[in-house]
């Protein structure tokens, strides 16, 4: 009897042997088949980053003109070179860091594409500007130089007069006439210019005969009518002018008109010109005005 109770014990402990060898197999099997599976998930995302950290690589060799989203990018960069530096030192076992450093990924490629949405917009935006008319960009600077110029020059003025008795011409228009004093929209048959301006009402200013003077200048600089002996006092020394006339100032509103020679056989040069206007020794109106062939 006793006999038969060891062999039964004996053979229920085969079979316990038996069935913990099986499932500690197959749990083994089970473990190097998921081993397998993260460590190509683990090769995969490693990929992934490497391309990101490509992308990035690109976008910083590009001619980004924004300083912060430069500074943004190298440091998504560098957040991208971290975390692959990371992964390839996790072991493919660990799979909640795997899975951690995955959603991260995504969260970098998020990132990533708002900052390529933004240089997209700043390539367009550059695109756009390039494609403006160059010759108008010069011309538009060229008045933009000489405004500043103007303004620079008016500033210092203002600081050496007193403005409340300071002639001020407030408009000035262009006619161009031929020869026979008829006027002409061709650049080509000029050889006068007429301005016509208004001198603005002012009571301070004290009353009389006044010596207007004119500088007409070239778009390349140069003062049309210079001549030794045509000079006109203006601040410390003397400033050669392109036309004058006397003008009875009576403290009202003053309207004239005045003439600039160009000669028989003028070489007209297309682009901005500026006439100014002195009176006084203080400049009293600049303008701008274009002639085209």
């Amino acid at each position: 009897m006793k006999k038969s109770i060891v062999y039964i014990v004996f053979a229920v402990l085969l079979v316990l042997v038996a069935v913990l060898a099986y499932l500690f197999l197959n749990q083994r099997q089970e473990l190097n088949e998921m081993v397998e599976q993260m460590t190509i998930e683990k090769e995969e995302l490693e990929n992934e980053y490497e391309d990101l950290a490509i992308q990035f690589d690109g976008y910083q060799n590009m001619d980004i003109r924004n300083d912060s989203l430069q500074d943004l990018l190298s440091r998504e960069q560098q957040r991208v070179q971290d975390l692959l530096e990371e992964l390839r030192q996790t072991k493919a076992s660990n799979a909640r860091r795997i899975s951690e450093l995955k959603k991260e990924l995504a969260t970098v490629r998020a990132v990533m594409k708002d900052y390529v949405r933004q240089i997209d917009s700043l390539n367009a935006t550059n695109a756009r500007l390039t494609m403006e008319n160059r010759q108008v960009k010069e011309e538009n600077q060229l008045v933009r130089t000489r405004n500043e110029e103007l303004t620079q020059a008016n500033t210092e003025l203002t600081e050496t007069v007193t403005r409340a008795a300071m002639l001020e011409m407030t408009s000035c228009n262009l006619t161009m006439l031929n020869k026979k004093d008829k006027k002409t929209r061709m650049v080509s048959h000029v050889r006068k210019l007429q301005f016509d301006f208004v001198i603005a009402k002012n009571i301070t200013c004290t009353p009389g005969i006044k010596d207007l003077y004119a500088r007409v200048i070239t778009p390349a600089g140069v003062l049309i009518g210079e001549e030794e002996n045509k000079l006109f006092p203006f601040e410390s020394g003397e400033v050669p002018y392109s036309m004058m006339q006397q003008i009875e100032y009576s403290g009202e509103a003053y309207t004239g008109t005045c003439y600039c020679p160009l000669g028989e056989d003028p070489e007209i040069e297309k682009g901005f010109y500026t006439v100014d206007f002195f009176c006084e020794g203080n400049l009293i109106g600049s303008f701008p005005f274009q002639l085209k062939k």
